[in-house]
């Protein structure tokens, strides 16, 4: 459904022209209807991988594909009518704009019962959240749900979700694991979670695994979690002056 051949991304020019490598020549497949747990170590690409893919980084080299399509050049809202959909980690606040109002410029279908189970299954309450505006009387934690909501209401084939985790409540965690799987199960449609929660790698497909701005490894839960306890291990090992491991030092 989606292939990246040989993506290469620079950002952040210097007073020099320097720029810094943040992808190198990533090679990667995402087959139809599969759920896809993208983690790694912070600064390792994950998030401009998933930026590159959604259209708001243009790659400095390769070339993405969807559905067979060069995408490369195409605009975000492009790629979106093509049905990618992406829910931002940090997303952005709009004074004078409703709940409902965001809700219905993503799917104009919406009735009042569709965005009232929007927000109820990402625990909101919809009396309370419909008619608030998306601004800055909303909490990080809320504005995260209502963007899933409305990443949700769209409708998409491939759903980039990039740490819904971040912000949020355990509770709440919880409800928007179930909500996330569950319509990726319902709809059957592509979905790519970007996280560093074990909860999310556990009901994944298929992990890969970012690190350096590369694709470091990739396969299901099995194989791959044991890589990145063994991370966190040598983290620790470190941070008690080289003492061995010991899961309670793990919080």
């Amino acid at each position: 459904m989606l292939q990246l051949e040989g993506v290469s991304l620079r950002l952040g020019e210097d007073g020099d022209g320097n720029s810094r490598e943040v992808l190198n020549h990533i090679n990667l497949e995402l087959e139809e209807g599969k759920l896809y747990a993208v983690t790694g170590p912070n600064g390792g690409g994950k998030t401009s991988l998933a930026k590159v893919i959604m259209g708001i980084y243009q790659p400095t080299e390769g070339r993405v594909y969807y559905r067979g399509e060069d995408i490369t050049g195409l605009s975000i809202t492009e790629r979106a009518q093509r049905g990618i959909i992406y829910a931002f980690q940090h997303p952005p606040r709009f004074k004078g704009i409703r709940v409902r109002d965001l809700l219905k410029i993503a799917n104009s279908a919406l009735e009042e019962k569709d965005m009232w189970c929007l927000l109820h299954n990402v625990g909101l309450c919809p009396d309370d959240y419909l008619d608030r505006e998306v601004d800055g009387s909303l909490s990080g934690g809320e504005l995260r749900r209502v963007e899933i909501a409305t990443a949700l209401a769209r409708n998409g084939d491939l759903l980039i979700f990039d740490e819904p985790e971040s912000g949020v409540d355990l509770w709440t965690f919880q409800q928007l694991l179930y909500m996330i799987v569950q319509q990726h199960q319902e709809r059957k449609k592509t979905t790519l979670v970007i996280t560093h929660s074990e909860r999310f790698l556990a009901v994944a497909d298929e992990i890969v695994l970012v690190a350096n701005g590369e694709i470091a490894e990739r396969g299901d839960v099995d194989r791959i979690w044991p890589l990145i306890k063994d991370e966190i291990a040598c983290r620790w090992r470190g941070s008690c002056g080289g003492e061995a491991y010991d899961p309670k030092c793990y919080r």
